[in-house]
């Protein structure tokens, strides 16, 4: 199951904690303690193999994400610390929120013609300080990298959507090992899951990456990302209050 989710979302350019980290709770692994940090550990290594290939591939826009890094990264470690404060229940809450309000806009906007247009200087920088901080502080209270809301934050600066998604995987790298970071400092991890898990993420996200760079369209990468998270989201709300 961790290798098919690496490979879908390495298409996506997303780490895949938005589904590991509810499956592991799903399977009966503590939220706080191992389903988040487990997350980000995979989030990391799977966006580090599918980065790599769109790297070679010039796919990414390293200057463009040096800035988001910077902010995500000081952002990060703030939401770690505050998920101890936060009620397991409430981040469930958050997170099935998060998920419908972006698999939402990629769904109605997947049909959308793509005419990318670079947003001004000022406005860039604006979104780059203001949204790169609030996505890394969601990212590690949360336990993801951050991908799903970085995509679509690259996506209204002007990114085309595989640059976008290609450029988020590189970002996301930065912000979950800044998550991590955090929770690992706290004592929270399970190196036996960790490791095995590790393994099945790093063979997938290189299969993904290497379909999305060659074959993907950028109408099904939209469609697919927001399929998955509806259907997570939905998930999550049943497991909430049935």
């Amino acid at each position: 199951m961790i290798l098919i989710l690496a490979f879908i979302f390495s298409m996506l350019g997303l780490g895949g904690s938005m589904l590991y980290v509810p499956l592991f709770h799903m399977l009966g692994f503590d939220f706080k303690t191992v389903a988040i940090p487990t997350g980000l550990l995979l989030n990391m290594i799977s966006t580090i193999s599918a980065a790599s290939v769109y790297l070679r591939s010039k796919m990414v826009d390293v200057r463009g994400a040096v800035p988001l890094i910077v902010s995500s990264f000081l952002g990060a470690p703030v939401g770690a610390y505050l998920t101890e404060m936060v009620p397991t229940r409430v981040l469930l809450l958050l997170f099935a929120i998060a998920m419908i309000f972006v698999g939402g806009r990629m769904l109605f906007t997947a049909d959308s013609t793509e005419q990318p247009v670079r947003m001004e200087a000022r406005g860039r920088f604006l979104l780059i300080g203001s949204g790169g901080f609030f996505i890394g502080m969601i990212a590690g209270l949360l336990g993801v990298g951050g991908g799903f809301l970085f995509m679509p934050l690259m996506l209204a600066m002007g990114y085309p959507t595989k640059k976008a998604a290609a450029t988020s995987s590189f970002v996301v790298i930065f912000s979950s090992f800044a998550g991590l970071t955090g929770h690992l400092a706290q004592g929270h991890f399970n190196w036996p899951l960790m490791f095995f898990s590790a393994i099945a993420v790093l063979i997938g996200s290189q299969a993904g990456a290497k379909v999305m760079k060659e074959k993907m369209k950028a109408k099904w990468i939209k469609q697919m990302f927001a399929v998955i998270l509806l259907a997570v989201a939905v998930k999550l709300l049943l497991k909430l209050y049935a």
